[in-house]
């Protein structure tokens, strides 16, 4: 069986998954961090953390370096997985 969707079709979709994520990267930390250290992240966006480390090192995401610590905005998180589940 073939299942054909036209990108129209799959824009609702998605547009509906990534507001759900955005709500759920918005809403994970209760005391309201602008960032994330990339284990924090990872598991935000339910990835391995090697997973984005690699996607940092490809500058598919960018990380701010603070001290020994690579750090994640909460916006870059949910903008990287938005374009993640765009591209599929």
């Amino acid at each position: 069986m073939k299942i054909e969707l036209s990108a129209a079709d799959l824009r609702p979709v998605i547009e509906e998954i990534a507001a759900e994520v955005v709500a759920r990267v918005g809403h994970v930390a209760k005391d309201q961090r602008l960032a994330f250290d990339e284990g924090e992240a990872a598991r935000l966006i339910g990835v391995a953390k090697h997973v984005l480390r690699d996607c940092r090192l490809r500058g598919e995401i960018q990380a701010a370096r603070v001290g020994k610590k690579n750090l994640y905005r909460r916006e870059d998180l949910a903008a990287f997985l938005a374009k993640r589940i765009g591209n599929r």
